[in-house]
């Protein structure tokens, strides 16, 4: 079986491949396909890859590409992880944002917004790509905003593209743990958008043992989400939210700690990366090692101007070993195999909220198996979830319009429909600024 992988050069590859030797069950990945559009990153992991394979019988073959559609034909899945613009564009997106006093996070707000600007005409590109060159793939999609891409594909590829996260994956973990049950058999009720979402039961044996959490402020406040929004306001909501979701309901306090950070995570990440890059080509040296002693100090940083301004402390050694690989290597087991589980995913909304469309992408648990994933029926969101999932829908679908037409006025509308865009005139000083710092964004007129 073939996995190509888009975004090859990316740094978290090395997670995918590893969750791959593990496997060793029938119909494995046997061929891995990497494809990127810079070549000395991709042949910077393709070191990686091969020291993580060294020793490992039958390990999956690795072959690397610049070559879209090359990697494409004859793929049983694509994993489709790149970033227009690079870390470049990231930090760009931060800066830009906090230069007008918002937030600029990559995925949140108008930095999310103008990394969805950059991206849907790509992700369009390669979903088009795929429906040619290989109508029978799977496409699982981690390329962020990962539920507005998703959804950018569906409408070429319909159900055979499906949106994957690891943040709910390790919230469902950590309540678990903090309740002293074993995650692996707890059912974690959870809905939402991409990186909008909550947590509001965690059945185990049938039984919802989060009113027991929510009770007990001493196990509310041991996990890294009860230390970030406080035991007080998550007794409020009566769920637990997503991580993401400190950047709306404490959006000031957050705004102000980028602003007095040393540098922005995309600037920090940007420089890091660039250091293992260079590190992983130097002859005589370990790229794998240079490789996991970049990625230890990356996940001891994440969301710290979040943890740092809620006064959360550092991350627990539990959450420092990512997810998002094994997420998807169940989902691709699941399929290929047919072996039926149940798995957090961005997929069709259907009819599962009611208000939202059928074709609005949504994240939420779904059954999945040969036939793909398929959401399971939900009780409806309280108002106040409702009408922030339809606020930042509502943005997406201007996003949406914005790359399909051209339209710098939708552009901006986006923008400023977003919760956290408080002016239009701020929006539209976003756009200019972000068509000044991306090239990819020309098109809009």
């Amino acid at each position: 079986m073939r996995l190509t992988i888009l975004g090859g050069g990316g740094f978290r590859v090395p997670l995918v491949y590893g969750a791959l030797l593990g496997d060793r069950g029938e119909g494995r990945v046997t061929e891995v396909v990497l494809h990127d559009v810079d070549a000395g990153r991709l042949d910077a992991v393709t070191r990686v890859l091969a020291e993580q394979a060294d020793g490992v019988p039958d390990a999956p073959v690795v072959r690397a590409t610049t070559e879209l559609d090359d990697a494409l034909r004859g793929a049983d899945f694509v994993f489709s992880a790149i970033r227009v613009g690079g870390l470049r564009g990231r930090a760009e997106d931060e800066r830009v944002a906090l230069a007008e006093g918002v937030l600029g996070q990559e995925t949140v707000g108008a930095g999310g917004i103008a990394y969805g600007l950059r991206t849907v005409p790509v992700a369009v590109d390669i979903a088009r790509r795929v429906a040619r060159l290989a109508p029978d793939a799977w496409v699982i999609n981690f390329t962020n905003p990962a539920g507005l891409v998703t959804e950018a594909m569906s409408r070429y590829l319909g159900d055979r593209v499906i949106g994957i996260c690891d943040s709910p994956v390790g919230l469902g973990r950590r309540i678990a743990r903090a309740l002293g049950a074993d995650p692996r058999e707890a059912f974690v009720d959870y809905v939402g958008l991409n990186h909008l979402g909550w947590v509001r039961g965690l059945r185990i044996a049938g039984r919802d043992e989060l009113p027991r959490l929510l009770a007990d402020v001493d196990r509310l406040g041991s996990f890294e989400e009860g230390r970030l929004f406080g035991p007080e306001w998550l007794r409020s909501l009566g769920a637990i939210p997503n991580e993401y979701l400190h950047y709306y309901y404490f959006n000031r306090e957050t705004v102000r700690a980028y602003q007095e950070a040393e540098q922005t995570r995309g600037a920090f990440l940007r420089d890091q990366q660039s250091r293992f890059y260079t590190d992983a080509l130097r002859p005589g040296g370990s790229a794998l090692r240079a490789w996991e002693d970049t990625r230890a100090e990356r996940e001891a940083t994440y969301m710290a101007e979040n943890r740092e301004s809620a006064g959360a402390g550092e991350r627990e050694e539990e959450d420092l070993s990512g997810g998002y690989e094994q997420v998807a290597l169940a989902l691709m087991r699941a399929i290929a195999r047919d072996e039926r589980t149940t798995l957090i995913l961005d997929v069709r909304n259907r009819s599962t909220l009611a208000a939202l469309d059928a074709d609005a992408v949504i994240e939420v648990p779904c059954l999945v198996g040969a036939d793909g994933a398929h959401p399971l029926a939900t009780d409806p969101l309280p108002g106040h979830a409702t009408g922030l999932v339809c606020a930042v829908k509502a943005v997406e679908r201007e996003v949406l319009a914005a790359a399909e037409s051209g339209s710098r006025e939708a552009a901006v509308k986006a923008f400023t429909l977003h919760p956290l865009v408080d002016s239009v005139n701020v929006a539209r000083r976003l756009v200019d600024g972000y068509t000044a710092a991306h090239p990819e964004l020309a098109y809009l007129k």
